[in-house]
């Protein structure tokens, strides 16, 4: 009958709305029956023997309601206690109504909650048998019916009182079944809910898990690359460091200015070694993203870079910027780095541009040359090892999830864009 989900003032729903109706109201209901029976006694001829049993049959009504009170707490919906009430009451009803039509005040309520006390086959039997209590009180002369006219009445008052509790019966049904489904899809949704929460529990997880993998694979990847940047310079610059004093002194005798230039040229070797030791280190730990975020961290790269080459190069940021994951930050500053390395030794730039973009989901770098490109297509395939080059900033990206496109012609300059997701930090 009522609906436990909508608030009403004073912060009390519907269903206890109800809930107090139906414990209060039938109290309520004899008490104004029992006072409207006693000033309309004279008026419907009641008998001493009439109010000897009006009041017997009221007081027998207020008993059970207080037995009903104290065990309908702890009754189930439509339990046999339930009906039981509910009979006793109608019949109590009905004998009232016989002393005094008034009492059909009291009887009324027989409408209100046949639905909640009696199973759903009974529903309709509940409510005509109310429907004659409530027309013969109605037809005139009490019960029961005296003349012709009387029976007259008190037939087309049941008939309209039947067809008004039927009506309601069904809608009042209709409505049970409404509610019957949104309580099922509610759980149904409630459920579908659940699922999805475990769903995205299990993805976070898997997420995690991949970060820890992808970090795992970085690491080993650095030792690679480390190992192949040893091999291609600093084994080379010992190679040459060691052929240059093994000169030195084999000339050291006979052209003393000779050996001092093998030992200039091994000093210079030395040197150069020492500088691809410390890039290569500084590869390894990204020293730069200690102290500053990405943004900071590049721009400090990219000064350098053209304080060190000549060449002009000018960074912007755009959009939000936000924390990044430690990898994410990591693999895009060794991706401006490379890029601008390679500008460095191969393009002869002029200027040079780098962007980060913030981007929603997503973060892109854009490291943009004037210098001579190339052709994109005639480079070697990565083999992953060896140089780091475009072969290699690619695969750092791949690692998560993320891409490195490359666009140049010869005479056209070069822009390296790389495209990653934005994984906030923690």
């Amino acid at each position: 009958m009522g609906d436990g989900g909508v608030a009403v003032r004073g912060g009390t729903t519907v269903e206890q709305r109800y809930e107090q109706f139906y414990r209060y109201g039938p109290y309520t209901f004899l008490g104004i029956a029992v006072v409207m029976a006693a000033l309309s006694s004279g008026l419907v001829g009641m008998s001493h023997a009439d109010l000897y049993a009006a009041g017997i049959l009221a007081s027998a009504a207020g008993a059970l309601q207080l037995w009903w009170g104290r065990t309908r707490s702890g009754a189930a919906p439509r339990a046999r206690a339930g009906q039981a009430y509910y009979v006793l009451r109608t019949v109590l009803g009905f004998a009232l109504c016989w002393c005094n039509p008034f009492f059909s005040v009291y009887a009324i309520i027989g409408y209100f909650d046949a639905a909640v006390l009696l199973p759903g086959r009974f529903v309709r039997a509940g409510l005509l048998c109310t429907a004659v209590t409530m027309a013969g009180a109605q037809s005139g002369s009490g019960m029961p019916p005296v003349s012709l006219t009387n029976w007259a009445a008190f037939g087309a008052l049941f008939v309209l009182h039947a067809s008004l509790s039927l009506l309601f019966g069904n809608l009042a049904a209709r409505e049970a079944e409404k509610a019957r489904r949104q309580t099922e899809t509610i759980g149904e949704l409630e459920r579908t809910n659940t699922r999805l929460e475990q769903a995205l529990a299990e993805n976070a997880a898997l997420h995690a898990q991949l970060l820890v993998q992808a970090r795992e694979a970085g690491v080993a990847d650095e030792r690679r690359r480390l190992a192949a940047e040893i091999h291609d310079t600093l084994a080379q610059g010992l190679t040459g460091i060691i052929a240059q004093l093994q000169a030195a002194t084999s000339t050291a005798d006979a052209d003393p200015s000779l050996a001092r230039e093998h030992l200039d040229r091994a000093a210079g070797l030395a040197r150069h070694s020492l500088g691809e030791a410390r890039r290569s280190v500084h590869n390894l730990v990204p020293a730069a993203l200690e102290d500053d975020d990405l943004p900071g961290a590049l721009t400090k790269t990219v000064t350098r870079w053209a304080e060190r080459t000549g060449v002009r190069a000018g960074f912007t940021v755009t959009g939000a910027v936000e924390p990044l994951h430690d990898e994410v930050g990591a693999t895009l500053l060794r991706i401006a780095e490379e890029s601008l390395a390679n500008a460095a030794r191969h393009a002869g730039a002029s200027r040079v541009g780098v962007t980060l973009s913030y981007m929603g989901d997503e973060i892109t770098l854009d490291v943009r040359d004037d210098g001579r490109g190339f052709d994109p297509d005639a480079l070697p395939p990565y083999s992953g090892s060896g140089g780091f080059g475009l072969g290699g900033m690619r695969s750092r990206a791949e690692r998560i999830a993320g891409t490195v496109t490359v666009e140049s012609e010869p005479g056209l300059g070069t822009a390296v864009s790389a495209r990653v997701p934005l994984v906030h930090r923690g």
